[in-house]
């Protein structure tokens, strides 16, 4: 009978820890979305009553226009190159052994361990040497290198449930390697691919600081939030927040749906 109660209360413990930290996260975006539709012009208590009025007036801003479609071109592409990539490089280091496979690993999943003012600087530093710099796409370049990590670890976890027979075995039925790529492992680890579309798009979504250093008079959606920062306080900042965090809880949430990521739950093999 103790060990139940101790049980139960040990539960209960865990259950309080994670709903009050959940709170803790959840708090700041709930009350941005909330004077969102404030009508007062700076949030305050008590609330002023439920207005569009923001929402209107960002969607009347050219330059906040401008900054969602560069966000949206930006995290598009960046979806795709670094699912491409993140697939290829998972697909080596699933399929093949070589030297320094340690140091191919580790050259892919460090760029998002280093802090992103350092990484900023030095792509700012790089770029402008180049000729690069002030592009949109030298912005989706350097959130290729972040989100390639994040690709490549879902596509890896995928692949370690497919059987490293498959292949051989379709080998031996005739089919060419690129066949039997394309016929066997990539309808395997499909969820995967489309999970990591929707989660580097979400990074990429999200990101400001690196597409600050290199964008220049390109702004992105986040970038257009943190200029409007620097100066006077704008009612519209809530609103363009709402905007940014319901596209990326969607795209988290996306990402999370083609996992199978559940409670005691794996995908299934196809």
């Amino acid at each position: 009978m103790n060990r139940i109660l101790a049980t139960r209360l040990s539960r209960l413990a865990q259950y309080s820890f994670l709903g009050l930290l959940f709170a803790f996260i959840a708090t700041p975006m709930l009350v941005i979305v909330v004077f969102s539709f404030d009508a007062n012009r700076f949030p305050t208590i008590p609330w002023g009553g439920f207005s569009l009025e923001w929402h209107r007036a960002i969607l009347a801003d050219s330059m906040i226009r401008d900054a969602f479609v560069n966000s949206m071109l930006v995290g598009g592409g960046t979806a795709v190159l670094s699912t491409l990539l993140g697939f290829a490089a998972a697909y080596l280091d699933f399929r093949y052994r070589f030297r320094l496979k340690l140091g191919f690993v580790l050259l892919v999943a460090v760029p998002p361990a280093v802090p992103a003012t350092i990484l900023g600087m030095a792509m700012l530093a790089f770029l402008s040497r180049i000729g690069l710099f002030g592009r949109l796409e030298t912005i989706m370049a350097c959130h290729v290198a972040i989100a390639t990590s994040f690709s490549m670890a879902i596509i890896r976890l995928r692949l370690n449930d497919l059987s490293r027979d498959l292949e051989p075995a379709a080998w031996n039925l005739g089919a060419s390697p690129a066949a039997a790529l394309f016929h066997v492992v990539i309808p395997f680890c499909r969820p995967a691919l489309i999970a990591s579309f929707f989660l580097s798009a979400a990074v990429s979504f999200d990101e400001f600081l690196i597409a600050w250093f290199v964008g220049g008079v390109h702004e992105t959606l986040p970038v257009r939030i943190l200029n409007l920062l620097q100066g006077q306080v704008n009612p519209k900042i809530n609103a363009i927040g709402a905007v940014v965090l319901v596209v990326s809880v969607a795209l988290v949430l996306l990402a999370q749906r083609f996992t199978g990521v559940r409670a005691g739950r794996r995908n299934p093999a196809p």
